[in-house]
């Protein structure tokens, strides 16, 4: 059986060059790298954006290494064991870190397969429709219709808008201008960052109905399973969530609900691929499309081998590529509002962060 020799984990701080909002300038990638008995490596990373970074890091030396080296390099075994070991440090932090390691094991067993990521775990289709997306909700209207421009510009036929200011008469304002620019044959999203309560979320979705939105996401606390079905009744427009949720029960729990149309499992917030599968199978059961979190230079390769077609957020100078954070070009490229692999083989992240500070 092959083991794990060796593990070891750093972690850095990079700076967005378009902050989402005040004291919101960077984000945290915290890499891991895996050494197997038979001489293979992989490398796997985890990610957070306002806080956790030095949490995650001293459980991926304290708690997950010890677990992890002289274990097996089989991913799902690895998983399940080291989700036993820190059962008791529940999720979030938790999972976070367990992401890193998994990335890691996938990239290594994709490495010796002589595969990509996507093609180790079963490619369904060559390319994913790409939706633009930014944190914008701090903009003013001009800056923000400016935004969207630059997307219509680049070629991107979706996009996503923050929406849940103050007034919900901004929101609109804000949303009519949106779909002024984008005209009416292109795909419009909104996310609401679980910004209102249930009688909110229903005044929203009744004012923004005829602007035509493909989905709404995040209307309500994450965890409010009973809301989300409640509000999903009473709306006709298609609810997007689960970004915020950290385990395969909480989005099992959301999918019987019947509270949405559309999960969006974050693959570091649950684990990693090994959970992310495991949702994703579970929504196909629902029959219910799985929209990945964010991080497209991973999430992209995962959407290519879903049940069911998916779209990829290519938020607005937020790749890994855009924050300084790869020696070369990761393994998908996004061409207007379309993904496609490039050839290489497991997950094709090289970290070389060139401007990050080192967190320790």
């Amino acid at each position: 059986m092959t083991v794990i020799t060796s593990m070891s984990a750093r972690a850095y701080r990079l700076r967005m060059p378009v902050p989402w909002g005040p004291g919101r300038e960077h984000q945290h990638l915290i890499v891991c790298d895996l050494v197997a008995s038979d001489g293979a490596t992989g490398t796997g990373f985890t990610w957070t954006v306002d806080a956790g970074a030095r949490a995650v890091l001293a459980m991926l030396d304290d708690d997950c290494r010890p677990v992890i080296e002289g274990g097996t390099a089989a991913p799902e075994v690895a998983w399940d064991r080291l989700r036993w070991h820190l059962r008791e440090a529940g999720a979030g932090i938790a999972t976070l870190a367990m992401a890193a390691v998994d990335i890691g094991l996938w990239d290594l067993r994709a490495r010796v397969a002589g595969l990509s990521l996507a093609d180790l775990i079963g490619r369904r289709r060559d390319q994913a429709g790409v939706y633009a997306s930014g944190v914008n909700r701090h903009l003013p209207l001009d800056e923000l219709t400016d935004q969207v421009s630059r997307w219509v510009a680049a070629g991107h036929s979706r996009v996503k808008i923050k929406v849940g200011l103050p007034s919900l008469a901004e929101d609109v304002e804000r949303v009519a201008a949106v779909r002024r620019v984008i005209g009416p044959d292109r795909q419009l999203m909104v996310d609401a960052n679980q910004l209102w309560d249930l009688p909110t979320a229903r005044r929203a979705a009744k004012l923004l109905a005829r602007f035509d939105i493909y989905w709404l996401e995040e209307p309500l606390p994450a965890h409010d399973t009973r809301g989300y079905a409640a509000l999903r009744s009473a709306i006709d427009i298609p609810v997007a969530a689960g970004e915020s949720l950290f385990t395969e029960a909480e989005f099992g729990a959301l999918l019987a609900s019947r509270g949405c149309d559309f999960i969006q499992p974050n693959v570091c917030r649950v684990g990693g691929i090994t959970p992310f599968l495991r949702i994703a199978a579970l929504a196909k059961a629902f029959s219910t499309p799985v929209m990945p979190h964010l991080l497209p230079d991973i999430s992209g390769q995962l959407a290519l081998c879903l049940p069911l077609p998916a779209l990829v957020e290519d938020i607005d100078q937020g790749s890994f590529a855009a924050l300084g954070a790869l020696a070369r070009p990761a393994g998908v490229s996004v061409q207007g509002d379309r993904l496609h692999m490039l050839p290489g083989l497991g997950h094709g992240l090289a970290f070389a962060p060139r401007t990050a500070e080192t967190i320790s």
